[in-house]
């Protein structure tokens, strides 16, 4: 399968594909640096940091509809390109980006299963990109786009056109409706210790714990566990669900920590039917930040 892809990709104009790779700031690397030395060839990268909301103190939230096309149209890509997205670790911030573009209309994209370590481990070829390489300035120009939006400058023209999907997207308030009328299942994809607060959260200030009503299932459930990961068969994928005591029957929501990693579990209920799961996205960072009053949540005994 990854053969046919890489033998498509190298004759077909209208398939883009995109370095989206983020990791959490606990590891230390950077994926701008990272994509500079190697890459998928042809690939360009999305910027998880950059295309963002820029009113919020909250990591990488969804930006604007006029915010996202101005980037996209940036990385010159088109309503009718179809769109292949991969990260560095295989399965990580990929799902994110697909969601993205789910949420703002656009159908044709996909995840690339195993991302670049099972690009390189089928011992395909990877490019590096110097700082005048036309991807690298692509990258650059759509970052500036976003921020121009947000500071009310004119953009160039916008050529990529969005339709918002309200039914993949939740907000604070829609989360803080559902733990009372328990309409949806809250599906939360963080570790378990963090999940029941007996770990620490990786982000300073936030203390671990759950929305009420949620349910764990971690996202590292949704891969074969042989690296490199690969996205699970559906009929697996549903054990798993249902082992957690997630009715497929029912609708259900997704949140993590701050948005990346529940478009994994998005993703994995993609694969097994479930088309319009929409992700929290503040997830738990926002969600902690509220009022414990006006925002129950369920931290381990003892926990301020």
């Amino acid at each position: 399968m990854l053969r046919k892809f890489r033998d498509i990709l190298l004759l077909s104009p209208a398939l883009l594909v995109l370095d989206a790779s983020w990791y959490m700031p606990v590891e230390n690397r950077d994926p701008w640096k990272e994509y500079q030395v190697a890459h998928i060839p042809g690939a360009l990268f999305f910027d998880l940091d950059g295309i963002v909301d820029r009113t919020t103190d909250l990591p990488h939230m969804l930006p604007s509809e006029e915010a996202f096309a101005a980037a996209i149209s940036e990385l010159d890509i088109k309503n009718q390109d179809k769109v292949i997205v991969y990260d560095g670790k295989g399965f990580f911030s990929a799902p994110r980006v697909w969601w993205m573009f789910r949420v703002f209309g656009h159908k044709k994209v996909w995840v690339l299963d195993g991302g670049l370590p099972q690009w390189q481990a089928s011992g395909f070829n990877v490019e590096k990109a110097s700082p005048d390489d036309d991807a690298v300035l692509k990258s650059i120009a759509a970052n500036r786009a976003v921020k121009r939006v947000y500071n009310g400058e004119q953009t160039n023209t916008i050529s990529f056109q969005t339709e918002f999907q309200p039914n993949l997207f939740w907000a604070l308030e829609k989360v803080a409706q559902n733990v009372t009328a328990k309409t949806y299942q809250q599906i939360d994809a963080r570790a378990k210790g963090r999940f029941d607060g007996v770990a620490p959260e990786p982000r300073e200030g936030v203390r671990s714990g759950h929305i009420p009503g949620s349910v764990c299932v971690p996202f590292p459930e949704m891969f074969d566990g042989a690296p490199p990961s690969l996205l699970l068969p559906a009929d697996e994928l549903r054990r798993k669900f249902q082992h957690a005591g997630i009715s497929l029957d029912r609708p259900i929501v997704v949140t993590c920590g701050s948005g990346v990693t529940a478009c994994i579990l998005a993703l994995g209920l993609y694969r097994i039917g479930k088309r319009d799961v929409p992700v929290y996205d503040g997830s738990w960072t926002e969600w902690e930040g509220q009022s414990d009053s006006d925002y129950p949540k369920v931290t381990a005994p003892g926990t301020a």
